[in-house]
């Protein structure tokens, strides 16, 4: 059995499959929830404070996940790990690189978050580290190639990706349901179209989604909603309530 001391904990670098340690000397983002334990002098600020208006103002651009982050600063060693997932950190040298909003798990203050036009992801702009965790090991595809949806971490330095429906294997009522709702289609009718250059991220399984039902599906995307979106989605529940009466 392996103790750790501040002295033999690895420094910004995995501590293991699972755990990553973050060697903090200035401040960097941090998902909430995902700090496992620290040595040293740490303190741990909500987006919004006075004193990190500035860093906040430079280098997080994404409101809809304001208060999914803190701000961690001083100085020690910190080490997050995220329900037993691989974890890794990328290096950015003047790049760009977007990852599911969900799998971030932090990036130094030099990095901009900014969100993507494709909902749920979220793309980091500069040169510092970027922290992420993954249902498996990450592998890296060049394009251009076709992705399930539920399969991909993100992708680095190539236009923003498509959906590609393939509608041989929508037939019926209940799959052409799910096609115009967006939910229940599986990975062999619904894909992300990557062309051009540059990379994309997989994870080595879909990501674990409780349940399989569309409804399962829907609620496990309503935190990556705005407001507008979630009052659309209102109005059309009640509408449908309406027509089935």
């Amino acid at each position: 059995m392996t103790i750790y001391t501040p002295d033999t904990l690895p420094k910004n670098d995995n501590l293991n499959r699972f755990s990553y340690v973050i060697d903090v000397k200035e401040q960097i983002f941090i998902r909430k929830g995902k700090m496992i334990a620290f040595y040293g002098e740490l303190r741990f600020e909500a987006m919004g404070s006075s004193v990190l208006d500035l860093i906040v103002r430079n280098a997080f651009n994404a409101p809809k996940y304001v208060h999914h982050f803190v701000v961690a600063q001083g100085q020690g060693q910190l080490i997050l790990g995220d329900n037993g997932n691989d974890l890794a950190c990328y290096d950015l040298d003047n790049a760009n690189m977007t990852i599911r909003a969900k799998n971030l798990l932090g990036f130094t203050k030099d990095v901009i978050c900014q969100e993507s036009t494709l909902p749920g992801y979220l793309t980091m702009i500069g040169t510092g580290k970027v922290i992420a965790s993954s249902n498996g090991p990450v592998h890296f595809l060049e394009l251009p190639c076709r992705v399930d949806e539920q399969a991909v971490l993100g992708w680095a330095d190539c236009p923003s990706p498509s959906y590609h429906y393939d509608y041989a294997h929508v037939q019926g009522w209940a799959s052409a349901a799910g096609a115009l709702t967006g939910f229940s289609l599986s990975g062999e009718e619904k894909q992300i179209d990557f062309t051009g250059a540059g990379t994309v991220l997989v994870q080595s399984s879909e990501l674990d989604v409780t349940g399989s039902s569309a409804l399962a599906q829907l609620l496990a995307q309503l935190p990556l909603l705005g407001k507008e979106d979630l009052g659309t989605l209102s109005l059309s529940v009640q509408q449908q309530m309406k027509d089935t009466r």
